[in-house]
C-alpha cells in the first residue's frame, strides 16, 4: 500500500521537480511560469484521474475513488482555467490566436481541444441529473471527452519545448495513456459502443 502511494507521488513530483530546475524560468515573468505550472500540475492529475475511477489506489474503495475523482476534476478545471488566464495576462495576442485556431504553433491548438473537452467534461458532470442522462449515456460522454483530453494534452505538452525536461515529460505522457488504457479496459467501457 505504501509503496504504491510512494510510487504515484514520486511519478508526479519527478516531473514537477524537473519543471523548476529548467534554466528557461530565469527568462520568464513570475505570471507566466505560475500559468506554466498550472498546465504541468493539470497534467499530473491527469494520471491520477483513471486510477481514482478505477478502485486502483490502496485504502480507497471505489465509490471513495469516484468521490475524489469528481474533487479531482473540479481542481483540473481550476488548474486549466489558471493556465489559460495566466497566458493571456502575459501575452493576450497569443491566446486570442490559439483560441481562433489562427495560432502558427501547432501545440497551441490541441491545448485549445483539450481546454474546451475539459470544460464540457466538467460542464456535464455538474448537470448530469439535471441532464437526466442514463449511466450508459453518461459514460459514453464522458469517456470520448476524457480521451479528447488525453489526447489533446499529451500532444501539446509533446510538442511544446519548455520548462517541462523530456525525459520526464514522455514518462509521464506516457503513464497517463497506460493509467486510461487499463482503467477503460477494466471497467470495461468498450461494451457502452455496443448494441443497448
Amino acid at each position: 500500500m505504501v509503496l504504491i502511494w510512494a510510487s504515484l507521488a514520486i511519478t508526479i513530483s519527478v516531473p514537477i521537480a524537473a519543471a523548476v530546475a529548467s534554466p528557461l524560468l530565469a527568462w520568464r515573468d513570475p505570471i507566466y511560469i505560475v500559468a506554466g505550472f498550472a498546465g504541468i500540475v493539470a497534467m499530473t492529475l491527469m494520471l491520477v484521474q483513471p486510477l481514482l475511477a478505477a478502485g486502483y489506489l490502496p485504502g480507497l474503495s471505489r465509490p471513495r475513488g469516484r468521490r475524489i475523482h469528481l474533487w479531482i476534476g473540479g481542481i483540473l478545471v481550476l488548474a486549466v482555467v489558471l493556465h489559460v488566464a495566466g497566458l493571456w495576462i502575459t501575452s493576450p495576442p497569443d491566446v486570442i490566436d490559439a483560441l481562433l485556431f489562427a495560432s502558427p504553433t501547432p501545440f497551441s491548438a490541441w491545448g485549445v481541444i483539450a481546454m474546451w473537452a475539459v470544460f464540457v467534461a466538467a460542464f456535464i458532470a455538474m448537470m448530469r441529473n439535471r441532464l437526466n442522462l442514463q449511466p450508459r449515456t453518461w459514460r459514453r460522454v464522458h469517456t470520448t471527452l476524457t480521451s479528447i483530453v488525453i489526447a489533446g494534452t499529451i500532444t501539446h505538452a509533446m510538442l511544446i519545448e519548455g520548462t517541462m525536461e523530456t525525459v520526464s515529460k514522455s514518462a509521464l505522457c506516457l503513464l497517463v495513456v497506460v493509467a486510461a488504457v487499463k482503467a477503460l479496459s477494466d471497467l470495461k467501457v468498450w461494451k457502452l459502443w455496443r448494441s443497448p
